[in-house]
């Protein structure tokens, strides 16, 4: 009887403890979601596309750019925290970085939900130079780091 007593003791406490301890992995990043895309295209090969295909490209870059551009200031690449950066994790810091985060998602949600339904009334033409527009703004993050001291 004793025995169980103490196992059992000894478990409620371990519970309990792990129910109050902070957790280390949350650490929210910088950069999330899409950030690359697969392939940068040609003129040639874009106009050899359905126009599906094309509003598919159309939207992975306007992710991955949603998901990188506001936050060029801090990082170009995913996996970068507050911490990595030496912003002391407050709780106002990690309040901001949760609220940039969900306003981004809130933002790319409602970007898409316009484009799936306006963007199949654009012309194919506009499509290609959006799409290359993108990719040669995507193509330039990877100069970023030229135009530091």
């Amino acid at each position: 009887m004793k025995t169980k007593l103490t196992l059992f003791a000894a478990i409620f406490f371990m519970i309990i403890s792990i129910g109050f301890a902070q957790k280390k992995g949350d650490t929210k990043h910088i950069i999330s979601g899409k950030v690359n895309i697969s392939k940068y295209h040609n003129s040639d090969e874009l106009n050899d596309m359905t126009k599906g295909d094309l509003l598919t490209l159309y939207i992975e870059r306007i992710e991955v750019i949603v998901n990188i551009l506001p936050n060029i200031a801090f990082a170009t690449k995913p996996g970068v925290t507050m911490e990595s950066l030496g912003i002391p994790e407050t709780k106002d810091n990690k309040k901001a970085l949760e609220d940039n985060i969900e306003a981004s998602e809130t933002y790319f949600d409602s970007t898409m939900e316009f484009q799936k339904k306006i963007l199949p009334y654009s012309d194919k033409s506009d499509l290609i130079a959006a799409i290359l527009f993108y990719e040669s703004t995507l193509k330039a993050l990877h100069t970023y780091n030229d135009f530091k001291d």
